[in-house]
């Protein structure tokens, strides 16, 4: 199965709306493994005929503050530090690069302009990880 990307959730003069992506490159499928579908529709099971997979307490859309605090406790309680969802992205990108993807579907995938610009922000990503694995090796010597 796939996933299309045609909206996103924003929060807009303090209301939680749904709004256009910023980019044409935005606008995506991406492809979901069965696991992942089978956990959505499960998901879509509990909510019922509410249009939202994953709804707020009101039963709207969950807002973006809401996702992020339900990221930062996760991590927290598995001991990881805290990173924000854009960070994920170039997690990805760099894990699906070094495992052999191409890096034409990759910038598709992440919606992207260009794979110049993937393999960008992916070799920054090398980098700071690199530095932080040297800050934490010297400390421990």
């Amino acid at each position: 199965g796939d996933l299309r990307v045609k909206r996103q959730i924003a929060r807009i003069n303090g209301e939680v709306v749904e709004a256009p992506l910023k980019t044409k490159n935005a606008y995506r499928t991406l492809p979901l493994a069965k696991d992942t579908i089978d956990v959505l529709n499960q998901q879509k099971k509990k909510v019922g005929s509410c249009p939202w997979v994953f709804p707020g307490p009101t039963g709207g859309p969950m807002s973006p503050d809401s996702v992020l605090h339900m990221l930062h406790r996760v991590l927290k309680r598995a001991g990881l530090p805290r990173v924000r969802f854009h960070d994920l992205r170039h997690t990805f990108a760099t894990l699906a690069l070094q495992n052999g993807a191409d890096v034409k579907t990759v910038s598709g995938m992440l919606g992207h302009y260009s794979a110049g610009f993937t393999l960008d922000t992916s070799t920054s990503a090398q980098r700071q990880a690199a530095e932080a694995m040297e800050h934490v090796l010297s400390g421990s010597l």
